[in-house]
């Protein structure tokens, strides 16, 4: 369920007040006030709702059945295994009938997104780099959340249910599947493919060395993170929220890096990237040659898995703005080691 992709999007459409209070009154949450959509919704997922009793954050008309109750299973779980805040309590409504989807509502969270103009204009290099530590903290902390077999919530069986094989089966099999899913909309060779195998060949030992499958979000990225300055000092900026739990699972957490890292890099600011990456790197000590040298090799297949969904997207849609004469194995390689020379700096 989790570790699915879905391009498409189940919208909420209009909603009326008296059917918003309605559900307010299904779990004892006041008087409706006021509501609009999020400005980034998750995939129009989302409405902002002020009562009497506080403000929150409804989440309905799921993509797929069971769509709410995993996250609602990572929101409570993180709550206890980590100190990072979560939209706790998630208080699901499974009926149907008042708004014709199922639906939860949970508190909204403080704090500023980074993508904000206003805020991002706001900072200080000094307050940029703390924040970007600060990322990697927050990752840490996520990744230290264990379970004995990588995989993925069931919200059928109500638990954690392994991938079929083992993590590596399950990683390069998706990672092929998309790879030759984009053979419908662009030139893949077979250069392409065998530049792929090489690099699944050359990871496979460092992904053999780590073993102890943690807690991966999938899609750690400035729209889902709420941060503030409790103190305002730069030391003082810290998570007030994190959220979307969505396209969670369990397996190698250096897969959340790479939107993060992407992002500075594609607005300009590598040297916050490389923050980003030591500062991670440092605190799950990866810092001796052997471990950096298997730390890089994990990185680079999340790196090169994330580049195929780009490349097929892009081609998909004909919005192709970068590398459009570039063979596929040629831009992604230079992509990703733009991104790998960062650990160097």
């Amino acid at each position: 369920m989790t570790t699915r992709i879905y391009f498409g999007s189940n919208q909420l459409g209009e909603v009326a007040a008296v059917s918003l209070q309605d559900a307010l009154n299904e779990l004892d949450l006041g008087t409706l006030e006021d509501y609009r959509r999020t400005d980034k919704g998750v995939m129009g997922q989302t409405l902002l709702i002020r009562s009497s009793r506080g403000e929150y954050v409804l989440k309905g008309n799921p993509l797929y059945a069971g769509q709410l109750q995993e996250e609602k299973f990572f929101v409570e779980q993180l709550a206890k295994h980590t100190s990072i805040p979560v939209p706790d309590p998630y208080l699901l409504h499974e009926d149907t009938h008042l708004l014709g989807w199922s639906y939860a509502i949970m508190p909204r969270l403080p704090g500023n997104h980074l993508y904000d103009p206003t805020f991002q204009a706001s900072l200080s290099q000094q307050d940029q780099e703390e924040i970007a530590c600060m990322f990697a903290h927050t990752l840490a902390e996520l990744h230290r959340w264990k379970v004995p077999d990588a995989g993925e919530y069931d919200p059928v069986a109500k638990q954690i249910v392994s991938f079929a094989g083992d993590y590596l089966d399950w990683l390069y099999g998706t990672i092929r599947h998309w790879l030759h899913d984009a053979e419908q909309y662009s030139v893949i060779t077979d250069e392409d493919v065998q530049w792929v195998d090489e690099q699944f060949k050359n990871a496979e030992p460092a992904f053999r060395s780590k073993a102890v499958p943690g807690f991966v979000m999938g899609d750690f990225k400035v729209e889902n993170i709420l941060i503030q300055n409790l103190d305002g000092r730069s030391s003082g900026w810290q998570i007030s929220g994190l959220f979307d739990f969505t396209t969670a699972y369990f397996g190698d957490g250096t897969a959340d890096l790479t939107k993060i890292s992407t992002r500075y890099v594609r607005e300009g600011q590598p040297e916050l990237a490389a923050q980003f990456l030591r500062c991670y790197r440092d605190l799950v000590r990866a810092a001796d040659e052997e471990k950096n040298q298997h730390f890089r090799a994990r990185l680079s297949v999340h790196l090169l898995y994330q580049r195929i969904l780009w490349w097929g997207e892009a081609k998909a849609t004909g919005q192709v703005t970068w590398a459009a004469d570039l063979p596929f194995a040629q831009w992604a390689e230079q992509s990703i080691d733009s991104i790998l020379a960062l650990l160097d700096e």
